[in-house]
C-alpha cells in the first residue's frame, strides 16, 4: 500500500481556491457590516458552504472515483437542470476573470502609468499564455505565487497589526450607526469567497473516499475563514469606517481600496507588501480560473489538446472577459457580486437538491455510508441560504437594500 495523501495537503488545495480575489472583496463589502457583522456574515457562510460541499460528497457515492459534477447532476437531476447548472459555472468562470482583469489593470496602472486598458490587455496576454501553454506551467506559476502571497500577506498584516485601534475595529466614534441591515447584501461576496465545491469530486478522487476528503473540505473552508478573519480585522482597525465611501463608490475597486490603506499606512513597505499581496491573489485566481474554465471548454465543444485545439479554447475563454471589461470597466464588487448570486445554484441549491433526491431513492435501514449531517433541516437550510442570498443580490442590485455609501 502506498503512502495516504495527508489531510494538511488536501485541506491546503481547497484553502488555495478558496482564498484569491474574493479577499480582496471583503472589506469593501463589509464596510457596511462592519466588524462584528462581517464576521458573523462570514462565519455563517462558511458553515453553509462546507455543509453542501459534504452534500456533493454524499451524492457522489457509489459512483466512480473520477466522476463530477456534470455526471452527477445530470443523472439525478435531469438533462434540464444539468444544462442550466453547466451555464451557470461558465458565467461565474467568466465574470470572476472579468473581475480579475479590470482590477489588475487598474492596479497596473497606478504602478506604471500605461493606461488601465493597456495594462488589461498586457496582463491577460501575458498570464493567459501560461493556461495555453500547459496545467504544469501553471502548477509551476501557482507555487511561486502562493508562497509570494504568503509572504507579502504575513508582512503586511503584520505591519497593520500591530496598529489596529479599537476605536476603529469596533467604530466607537460614531454616534447611533446601524451595522445589522447591511450584512445582507455581504453575503453574495462573501458565497463567493468560499467557492470551491469544482474541487469536491477532486478531493474525492485524491483521497479514494469520502471520509477523509470530508476532513480536507473542513480543514481548507476552515483555513480560509481564519484568513479572512485576519484581514478584515487588521484593514478595519487601521482604515476609518467613514473612509471606505470614496472605496465604494468606485464600486469597491481594488486599486482605490489600497490607495485608501496607503493613506494611513506609515510605512511605505507594508503598503508596497500590501500592493504585492493583490496583485499575486488576483494572478493566482486569474489563472486557477482560466484553468477550469480553459477545460470546461475544452470539453464542452470537444477542442482537442493540439496546438490550434489549444488555442479555440484559450480565445474562448479569456477573449470574451477582456472585451467585456475594456468596453464596460465596472466595479470589482458588482462583479463578484453578480458570481456570488449565480454561484448559489452550484454551491448551495444544486447540491441541496442532489442530498435529497440521494436520500429519497435509498431504502430505510440500509448502511448509509457517508452521509452530511443535519438530516433533512440541514438540507432545507442550505437550500433556503442559496435562495436568499441570490434574492439579497437582486434586492441591492435594485436599490431596495441599504447600501453603505460612507
Amino acid at each position: 500500500m502506498g503512502q495516504k495523501p495527508s489531510l494538511v495537503g488536501g485541506a491546503c488545495i481547497i484553502a488555495g481556491v478558496c482564498v484569491g480575489a474574493g479577499m480582496l472583496g471583503l472589506p469593501s463589502a463589509g464596510a457596511g457590516a462592519w466588524t462584528l457583522w462581517s464576521v458573523l456574515a462570514i462565519t455563517l457562510t462558511m458553515i453553509v458552504m462546507t455543509v453542501s460541499g459534504w452534500m456533493l460528497l454524499e451524492s457522489y457515492q457509489g459512483y466512480p472515483l473520477r466522476v463530477s459534477f456534470d455526471t452527477v447532476t445530470r443523472e439525478l437531476l435531469g438533462e434540464k437542470v444539468n444544462a442550466f447548472n453547466n451555464l451557470t459555472v461558465y458565467f461565474v468562470g467568466g465574470i470572476l476573470l472579468y473581475a480579475y482583469i479590470t482590477s489588475a489593470g487598474l492596479i497596473i496602472d497606478g504602478m506604471t502609468g500605461i493606461g488601465s486598458q493597456w495594462a488589461s490587455i498586457l496582463f491577460t496576454l501575458g498570464f493567459s499564455g501560461l493556461v495555453w501553454h500547459s496545467t504544469r506551467a501553471v502548477d509551476r506559476i501557482s507555487v511561486v505565487l502562493v508562497i509570494a502571497m504568503g509572504l507579502s500577506f504575513v508582512f503586511g498584516i503584520s505591519g497593520l497589526s500591530i496598529n489596529i485601534k479599537p476605536t476603529l475595529l469596533f467604530d466607537t466614534l460614531s454616534q447611533h450607526a446601524s451595522y445589522a441591515p447591511y450584512a445582507l447584501a455581504m453575503l453574495p461576496v462573501a458565497l463567493t469567497s468560499f467557492g470551491y465545491h469544482h474541487s469536491v469530486s477532486s478531493m474525492r478522487a485524491y483521497y479514494g473516499e469520502e471520509r477523509r476528503a470530508r476532513y480536507a473540505i473542513l480543514g481548507g473552508t476552515a483555513i480560509a475563514l481564519l484568513f479572512y478573519l485576519i484581514w478584515l480585522v487588521s484593514v478595519f482597525g487601521n482604515l476609518p469606517r467613514s473612509e471606505f465611501g470614496p472605496v465604494v463608490a468606485q464600486g469597491g475597486n481594488v486599486d482605490v481600496l489600497l490607495k485608501a490603506l496607503a493613506s494611513v499606512i506609515e510605512s511605505e513597505a507594508v503598503a508596497s507588501a500590501l500592493n504585492a499581496f493583490s496583485m499575486a491573489a488576483i494572478l493566482s485566481s486569474f489563472i486557477g480560473v482560466g484553468l477550469g474554465v480553459f477545460d470546461y471548454l475544452a470539453d464542452l465543444f470537444k477542442f482537442d489538446n493540439s496546438r490550434q485545439g489549444r488555442a479555440k479554447s484559450w480565445a474562448a475563454t479569456f477573449l470574451p472577459p477582456l472585451l467585456l471589461s475594456l468596453l464596460f470597466p465596472f466595479g470589482f464588487l458588482m462583479a463578484i457580486g453578480y458570481a456570488g448570486a449565480v454561484a448559489t445554484l452550484w454551491t448551495c441549491i444544486i447540491p441541496a437538491l442532489l442530498a435529497w433526491k440521494v436520500r429519497a431513492g435509498k431504502q430505510e435501514g440500509k448502511d448509509e455510508g457517508f452521509r452530511a449531517p443535519g438530516g433533512m433541516p440541514m438540507i432545507v437550510g442550505v437550500f433556503l441560504f442559496g435562495v436568499l442570498t441570490a434574492a439579497f443580490h437582486l434586492l441591492n442590485m435594485a436599490g431596495l437594500l441599504p447600501v453603505y455609501t460612507g
